[in-house]
């Protein structure tokens, strides 16, 4: 590892599709999921124009099985990771390149779509679930527990 780098993606959005939980040759749960972030801004006359951008997100081992289980499309959730390209070569032989985010930390905000406030199995220390990525960390046990895991109404509007 390089020394004075950071290589930490922090994302907030709904999720663009179910997952589905697949599993590597080596038996690690993985799911891709795509998550959109909105942004309006006012163009040179003031009106305001909305856009939309999609980010491509991996998650692994008992995290992917968390968000498989409880997450669906529409809820809006935090992520926390790191950014990766990959590259691969197309039936043409024609080398492609893709950049994602490596989840290390799925957290649920409630609201909208799916299950977003009925967490389980969440870290003490970020209040999200985290653990199962290849490169660290067993997932913390115990039982689901119900409601906002933040405390209060899930219809509660976000504070930024």
């Amino acid at each position: 590892m390089q020394k004075n780098s950071v290589n930490k993606a922090i994302i907030v959005g709904r999720m663009g599709q179910k997952p589905e939980l697949k599993y590597t040759p080596a038996q690690t749960a993985v799911t891709n999921i795509t998550l959109a972030t909105n942004e309006t801004r006012k163009d040179a006359s003031g009106n305001n124009i909305d856009s939309t951008e999609w980010h491509r997100i991996v998650v692994f081992g008992k995290t992917a099985e968390f968000v498989t289980n409880y997450l669906d499309k529409g809820s809006l959730i935090y992520v926390e990771g790191r950014l990766q390209t990959r590259s691969w070569e197309d039936r043409d032989g024609v080398k492609k390149y893709t950049t994602e985010i490596v989840a290390l930390t799925v957290t649920p905000l409630g609201g909208g779509g799916g299950g977003g406030a009925q967490a389980g199995g969440r870290s003490p220390d970020s209040g999200g679930y985290s653990g199962g990525a290849p490169s660290g960390g067993t997932a913390p046990g115990g039982s689901a527990p119900s409601g906002n895991p933040f405390g209060g109404e899930d219809d509660e509007p976000l504070p930024f």
